[in-house]
């Protein structure tokens, strides 16, 4: 029984040993066609010691190439060749002398030994054709150094002459679907020792010449972000080459661009700049420094070319450029469906959570907004309010943001805005653009506070309408946009103040003039209180622009400009500030004096009308019974015949004893004082006070220091006149006011009455 147990333990140590053997001897046998152009080497993998090496016929080596051919036979001193050894399967093209093999690249030849094996096409074109790469599954671009997952990797060199570019190294899983080339290539794919690949994964097309280095073409399928980076990086871009790079993004996504990594070479000759091509930009192409901020929010597809300088001999320097494309849905992604839907939705304007998370610090974000004809745009800051950027009260947050509104042929600079000001709401005639800019990296923290919104609203008649709630406690300064350039010709801008209820607004500018000449139209400021009846304050380019005034009501604020003769420029900044009201002793005493006046001038009527009717002998009212006092074609306005009613008896008050310390005297005749009034019939609140049509402004010189009367819309209502005078004086006065006032203080009811007496 032991004997067998010995025994068995004896196979075992045999079989296992060869079994050992057999593995170490295990060939492989290798035939290479000579017309296939193929070359295979194995070598030892850099770095490491000869501890494994290759058996062939003539002993064992190193290394070993096998040659277009040749059929040969070989095995491995070593149970784990693939530790020690690599294999690279080189297959040349010939596409200057004789036609290109185009179509599927096929990994060849089969039966190779499990080691890490690289298989290179070295691709020999002219320069006046061009070679297309076009992958199966899109590859991603890495960084020199770095790994991919899986180990699969693709590098691509172009040759020009015998000048060589590394393209760059790219792993699988990624967005590159083309490559196309100027002149020859040398690809070549690395595959791990584990992994067996049935396909290359790519196939070479035929191309005409693309005039310049390469063309990486990159599809963007829904929200993604890539890097790429310029050929040899982070060594130099060829001298004077230029490159380009399409990306493909969906009509519905937007891109933007953000360069990581660049340095500028020394140039002699031209200069070094990225130009953009976008489908339906008019300005194409749009060209940048490598040092600008680069476009956001490009709508759909577009272009990004690099181009290159002649360099400075003795100090070439390095053009590189790292940089990155982001595509996320756009923050508006509906089309307005009609006035009403648009006017009431409300879209908020903050960075996107998956770009303050980026490893990078963000330094602009912008929004391009873009309204219907028939509606205009709303900006509003709901809790933090916006501050207008000024030297008198600085924004000192962590980001700020630029508006600028635009048409196609011009543009105006709104201003600059920080968050923790007094400004709720901006709303702008125009398109608009929004930039946000961050000053360090306190805005990671405070980017979760943004509350910037944006509406549509109905038509507005100025330019620009901001609604203003000034802090109370501190100044609040606000200035005409595009400060650095001047109001722009004919442009209006209002302000809406508002006021508390139990604060009184102190309005004042910062100049006594406007500091211009028009060439043509006129300049106006114009301010108007939130009130019935309120009067409005008018100043004209040519004159004393306001004194600091109190305001107790909300206000208006309008700027208006003409075309000033150049270089003339309207820039105005005001200010306000609030104060407490106050009760004034000397109001209180003056409304109790009134009261007192009122209730003489009802005991006095009383007594002087009871005296009247008991004499039965008024001084005035006396009608002659001769004159129809009806007006043609209406009806009467007494249903009595005036025989019949009263309507015509007046108690008339002796106006020299109860208002002769009131009237003025002059040359013993009284002149009366009259006052006309008028209803206001325009909203209130909606709409900002509006200067003269430029085409009606009349050139009529006002005094500075007083305020012209406020315009009078046309009304249907009628005007009330109301005049005292003596009985013995009725007629000459009558008369004389008809003269010199052109009959303008009279009702038409008055008038016949006026008749009446006179006959």
């Amino acid at each position: 029984m032991a004997r067998g147990r010995a025994l068995l333990a004896v196979l075992a140590v045999l079989i296992a040993a060869s079994a050992q053997h057999l593995k170490r001897e295990a060939s492989f046998t290798i035939s290479l066609r000579a017309a296939d152009n193929i070359t295979v080497t194995i070598k030892l993998k850099p770095g490491v010691l000869p501890a494994c090496l290759i058996r062939v016929k003539s002993g064992p080596r190193p290394e070993l190439k096998i040659r277009p051919g040749e059929n040969v036979t070989l095995s491995f001193t070593c149970n784990t060749p693939e530790k020690y050894l690599m294999m690279e399967i080189q297959k040349n093209i010939d596409c200057v002398s004789g036609p290109c093999p185009f179509g599927d690249v096929h990994l060849y030849p089969p039966g190779l030994p499990r080691l890490n094996r690289i298989f290179i096409w070295d691709v020999k074109a002219s320069t006046k054709a061009g070679l297309e790469l076009k992958f199966s599954a899109p590859l991603r671009q890495i960084q020199p150094g770095e790994m991919c997952p899986d180990l699969v990797s693709y590098n691509i060199n172009s040759c020009i002459d015998k000048a060589t570019v590394n393209i760059g190294t790219f792993c699988r899983n990624g967005s590159v679907s083309r490559v196309k080339l100027l002149g020859g290539v040398i690809m070549s794919l690395h595959l791990p020792w584990n992994l067996t690949v049935a396909t290359s994964g790519f196939n070479i097309a035929n191309r005409s010449s693309i005039k310049r280095l390469c063309i990486i073409e990159s599809i963007l399928k829904g929200e993604s972000s890539i890097m790429l980076m310029s050929p040899n990086y982070p060594l130099g871009f060829p001298e004077d080459e230029l490159m380009t790079w399409q990306f493909v993004v969906p009509s519905n996504m937007r891109a933007s661009v953000f360069f990581h990594d660049y340095s500028l070479s020394n140039c002699e000759r031209k200069e070094e700049r990225v130009e953009y091509y976008i489908p339906g930009s008019v300005s194409n192409p749009e060209v940048f420094k490598l040092s600008d901020s680069q476009p956001a929010n490009i709508a759909g597809s577009f272009n990004m070319s690099l181009q290159g300088c002649d360099q400075d001999a003795q100090n070439p320097g390095v053009l590189r450029l790292l940089f990155q494309v982001i595509v996320q849905h756009p923050q508006i992604d509906e089309s307005c469906v009609g006035l009403r839907w648009c006017e009431s939705r409300i879209y908020s304007l903050s960075v996107p959570k998956t770009i303050t998370q980026l490893p990078v610090q963000l330094h602009k974000f912008i929004w391009k907004l873009i309204a219907p004809e028939e509606i205009n745009i709303e900006i509003t800051s709901p809790s933090l309010k916006l501050r207008q950027h000024l030297p008198e009260q600085n924004c000192n947050t962590s980001y700020s943001y630029s508006i600028i509104s635009a048409t196609p042929e011009t543009e105006m600079n709104v201003g600059i805005f920080c968050p923790g000001g007094a400004i709720e709401k901006i709303q702008l005639r125009n398109n608009i653009t929004i930039s946000l800019k961050t000053f360090g990296k306190g805005f990671l923290n405070e980017s979760n506070h943004q509350d910037l919104k944006m509406s549509f609203v109905p038509h507005i008649k100025d330019e620009c309408t901001f609604t203003v709630s000034p802090d109370s406690k501190a100044k609040t300064y606000l200035q005409t946009p595009n400060s650095h350039y001047g109001l722009p010709p004919y442009v209006s801008i209002s302000w809406y103040i508002i006021v508390p209820s139990k604060q009184v607004a102190r309005l004042g500018f910062s100049t006594d003039r406007m500091g211009i000449t028009c060439e043509t139209g006129r300049a106006y400021v114009n301010i108007k209180e939130q009130m019935p009846g309120a009067e409005e304050t008018v100043r004209r380019e040519d004159e004393l622009l306001p004194q600091p005034r109190n305001m107790h009501y909300n206000f208006w604020v309008n700027i208006s400009n003409c075309k000033p003769v150049d270089p003339m420029q309207l820039s105005l900044k005001f200010w306000v500030t609030f104060v407490e009201k106050q009760i004034d002793l000397a109001v209180i005493v003056g409304v109790l004096a009134g009261f007192g006046v009122l209730a003489a001038i009802g005991l006095t009527v009383c007594c002087i009308k009871k005296k009247k009717k008991k004499s039965q002998n008024p001084m005035v009212g006396v009608y002659n019974t001769n004159v129809n006092t009806q007006m043609p074609g209406k009806q009467r306005l007494f249903k009595k015949d005036r025989k019949t009613n009263e309507s015509h008896v007046y108690a008339v008050i002796d106006d020299a004893m109860v208002y002769g310390h009131l009237l003025k005297e002059s040359n013993g005749s009284v002149t009366p004082e009259v006052d006309v009034y008028q209803p206001f019939d325009g909203p209130m609140g909606s709409l900002p006070p509006s200067p003269p049509p430029f085409s009606f402004r009349k050139d009529v010189k006002h005094s500075p220091n007083t305020e012209e009367p406020p315009l009078l819309a046309e009304t249907d209502h009628d005007a009330y006149t109301f005049a005292h005078q003596k009985s013995g004086e009725l007629e000459d006065n009558g008369e004389g006011n008809a003269k010199n006032n052109g009959d303008t203080s009279m009702s038409l009811l008055e008038n016949k009455e006026r008749d009446s007496l006179e006959e």
